[in-house]
């Protein structure tokens, strides 16, 4: 079961264990970090699930989509961590996974 390192926006920060076939986004949600709308649901549809990945965990993600990539664009927080959360299936290999929730532009 990963462990993940979530930071609020705010800056507040907690350790949390993730169970087996969840995405990042869900993850996130599932354990009370509400400033993580994640409006469309998982859908990658809306950006609202934004989130900068701690750079030593960048190669361990599937690659980007177009969709996600075209949906970042409309972010003003976007950098070269950013990713949607929806779309990072958590594994094994990603354990210590440091995240943190994107402001809201």
């Amino acid at each position: 079961m990963p462990t993940l390192i979530v930071t609020s926006a705010s800056g507040d920060e907690r350790t949390i264990a993730v169970g087996d076939g969840l995405t990042l986004m869900e993850a996130i949600r599932d354990n009370g970090f509400d400033e993580l709308l994640a409006l469309c649901g998982g859908c990658c549809s809306c950006a609202t699930c934004h989130v900068h990945i701690e750079p030593d965990f960048l190669p361990l993600l599937p690659p980007m989509s177009r969709d996600e990539d075209d949906l970042l664009d409309s972010s003003d927080t976007r950098d070269a961590t950013s990713r949607l959360s929806c779309q990072i299936p958590l594994t094994e290999e990603m354990d210590g996974l440091r995240v943190r929730i994107a402001e809201i532009d």
